[in-house]
């Protein structure tokens, strides 16, 4: 036991917690903003409803992520909820140290009013203005106003995560 929390005793793998954790089916969603004149995309499954009055949802980022930065900067994002369609997109905005410049040129996408990348294809896509945020561990939980969403008007498969694969969902 290598910690207490309130005197409990802590003794969580973190390599085991993620095995546990991968159990739990996720949908798939890319999260994109503009900071400093330049694209940023992240893959994420870490996306959740808060509430409905108002409107609002989360996300958490990593903090040692770049995508933080420049969502913390930008204050403005967008979350697609990805088609089984679109795996090759997460994959590709998931992989680490790709580079910066240009990285949605691969991925079909167009902008809204706010200049965010909204993914072509997407099952849904959800833009917000960032409202509140929260350190918790080693990532930020950042929760968003909606400011405007748009729903496929012919949804396909739903593209989804469970025990370290891409996998999809009807």
């Amino acid at each position: 036991m290598n910690q207490s929390i309130d005197g409990l005793p802590v003794d969580v793998d973190p390599d085991a917690y993620r095995q546990a954790i991968g159990r739990l089916v996720t949908g798939v969603t890319v999260v994109t903003t503009v900071a400093d004149g330049h694209d940023h995309a992240m893959t994420a499954n870490a996306v959740t409803s808060v509430s409905l009055d108002p409107v609002r949802l989360l996300i958490c980022v990593e903090r040692e992520a770049r995508f933080h930065d420049a969502v913390m900067s930008a204050g403005v994002w967008s979350v697609n909820i990805l088609d089984a369609s679109q795996r090759a997109a997460a994959a590709w905005l998931s992989t680490r140290g790709r580079p910066l410049h240009s990285q949605l040129d691969r991925v079909p996408h167009h902008r809204d009013e706010t200049g965010v990348a909204l993914l072509d294809g997407a099952l849904a896509t959800i833009v917000c203005r960032t409202g509140d945020t929260l350190v918790s561990g080693d990532h930020t939980i950042v929760v968003g106003d909606v400011l405007s969403l748009h729903i496929a008007d012919q949804p396909g498969e739903a593209l989804v995560y469970f025990r370290g694969r891409f996998g999809s969902h009807k």
